[in-house]
């Protein structure tokens, strides 16, 4: 067989992926203890239907009083062990869920950090709820389930219990089990359909109620509220009628299993009297039976209220399963780990188109940035200034060509390792909740505080921090809400030039700065950037001092490049002549 015969072959896959049975299998040591819980819960459950069946056949006629006292104590060593066991199989059944929750929770998050910008569906609201249903998934495959899965091989023992003691009543609780399979196996089709739809429209609501939150001011100033809110009742009406109908449909099989397990029961001591009457049953068996007869439906109520969660749990399984298997950009076996750039850019050919764009953004576009260079990046709205920043940085792969820093193609680099390496930032300034100090160090070992300062004072973020109370120390809410957008800029410049990077990446790094603050911020990074390769996006004509070279991109290509001064004349030559 050839190498590609065998790379043709398909194989199998799996029915659950990784992520999700490897940390179960890990904890299967925990999962036998659990096991084994149940199972002697179970046994304890038997001996006591004898001791109901012992004290009514035997201690009841013979007035056996030292017989019930030692049938007692023995009863109340049972129930310390059973309600032990009980807590035991509880305790274990947490350990292993919060085991199982770390693990997938942590897998889960590395993913969806490490996602592939190209590849990336749904709004932010419908990711930030479809991790929430992790919670589901953990309370499916980790609590519940593994008490119900062990109960089950049980209801085999207890019929066979009730054969022995009862004979024939056996066939009661018998004809019970499939009635109550048979009602959780017929609602299955509903519920799967239900708790997909659910599921996608309460991930809807979601993305609605993030997009208003994220963006309360403009709603407030621009009136949107009136959209927003046609948006989130359409969303919650429809949500709210598919749990409706899913809770219905579920209560449909929770309810047969309940009137099964109370059927068996009255069925069993309707059989029994007149099995008494007959002779072939005595009171004490009867009694047994009828307890044994509800135990052996017992598990498969539960399993009933579990087919009705499977619905659901399967659903968050698709969706959460559908990320995982999503690209990654999270790095191969044989990666490179950069420890230090020179700072040599290339784009060689690159073409690039964002996903669901009819146009190409960039198209055949060749570019060569010489370490230590410092280029600025002009051209109208759209013509391609700002993507070339995200292909450098290896937040989209070029569909055709090469991106390559210092002589190899980013894609061998590991992502993580690289971007640390260059100093970034975007147009719209981030800032994540928390200090002013995390913010700009980012728990990067090798920021100190001294550089943390310097940075502050180079990027014009002292000015403002150094004057309040808390300093540095002082917390942001979500985004830097009560900052200035200036001074999130700030802070923004600080975090990206932090370490002294050899590579730094400017998209307007000024649009919200007052013509004073930016003249300050250009006189102090004139000697900060020096031998440093800097590429930078602007409108603003002052940036221009920062560099030596000009490239002018129109329509996804190099239109003009040169020196700095003979490009901004050959740009205002038109002008001059009009």
């Amino acid at each position: 067989m050839t190498d590609t015969d065998t790379h043709a072959v398909e194989h199998p896959r799996t029915r659950f992926a990784p992520w999700l049975v490897e940390p179960m299998l890990r904890n299967k040591g925990t999962y036998l203890k659990v096991a084994i819980a149940a199972a002697m819960i179970n046994v304890f459950g038997l001996v006591t239907s004898l001791f109901t069946m012992t004290v009514y056949d035997r201690v009841v006629p013979n007035n056996a009083f030292s017989s019930l006292i030692a049938l007692s104590i023995g009863l109340v060593i049972l129930v310390i062990f059973d309600f032990l066991l009980r807590i035991l199989r509880a305790y274990f059944t947490d350990l292993a869920g919060a085991d199982i929750d770390h693990d997938i929770g942590g897998r889960v998050f590395r993913r969806l950090v490490a996602i592939r910008l190209d590849q990336k569906k749904g709004s932010t609201g419908a990711l930030t709820g479809m991790m929430r249903e992790l919670e589901t998934l953990r309370d499916f495959f980790a609590s519940a389930t593994m008490t119900a899965l062990v109960d089950v091989p049980f209801i085999v023992v207890t019929l066979v219990f009730i054969a022995l003691l009862g004979g024939p009543l056996v066939w009661v609780p018998l004809a019970a089990i499939p009635i109550v399979i048979g009602a959780g196996w017929l609602t299955r089709p509903a519920l799967d359909r239900l708790s997909a739809k659910s599921m996608s429209q309460g991930l809807t609501k979601q993305s609605v109620l993030v997009e208003t939150v994220g963006a309360l001011e403009m709603v407030k100033t621009s009136g949107a509220a009136r959209l927003l809110g046609r948006r989130w009742k359409t969303a919650n009406e429809q949500h709210s009628d598919s749990s409706v109908r899913q809770r219905l449909v579920s209560t449909i099989a929770t309810t047969v299993s309940v009137s099964a397990n109370t059927l068996a029961y009255a069925g069993t001591v309707v059989a029994g009297v007149y099995l008494i009457a007959d002779h072939q049953l005595t009171t004490g068996a009867l009694v047994a039976c009828s307890i044994l007869s509800g135990r052996a439906v017992q598990p498969l109520a539960t399993i009933a209220t579990l087919l009705t969660r499977l619905s659901a749990t399967r659903a968050a399984y698709k969706q959460i399963n559908a990320m995982m298997e999503t690209g990654s950009e999270e790095p191969g076996a044989g990666a490179l780990n950069p420890v230090k750039f020179e700072g040599r850019i290339e784009l060689k050919g690159v073409e690039f188109r964002y996903p669901g764009a009819a146009e190409k953004t960039l198209a055949g576009l060749n570019l060569v940035i010489p370490a230590g260079q410092r280029v600025a990046l002009l051209g109208r709205i759209g013509s391609g200034k700002s993507t070339i920043a995200r292909l450098i940085l290896g937040l989209y792969p070029p569909q055709e060509g090469l991106v390559m820093i210092d002589g190899t193609d980013i894609r061998q680099y590991d992502p993580q390792a690289m971007r640390g390496l260059i100093g970034t930032a975007l147009q719209e300034p981030v800032l994540l909740s928390g200090t002013v100090r995390e913010n700009i160090v980012l728990e990067r070992p090798h920021i100190d505080d001294a550089e943390m300062l310097r940075v502050a004072e180079l990027s014009g973020t002292h000015a403002f921090m150094g004057q309040l109370a808390n300093g540095y120390d002082l917390r942001l809410a979500d985004r830097g809400e009560g900052l200035s957008g200036g001074q999130r800029q700030s802070i923004s410049l600080a975090r990206a030039l932090a370490g002294r990077p050899q590579v730094v990446v400017f998209d307007e790094p000024t649009s919200s700065m007052d013509q004073g603050s930016e003249a300050q911020l250009i006189a102090r990074l004139e000697k900060e950037l020096q031998g440093r390769t800097f590429v930078l996006i602007t409108h603003r004509p002052a940036l221009l001092r920062l560099v030596e070279r000009i490239v002018v991109i129109e329509g996804g290509r190099v239109v003009q490049d040169g020196p700095r001064d003979q490009v901004l004349q050959a740009l205002q030559r038109p002008r001059a002549v009009a």
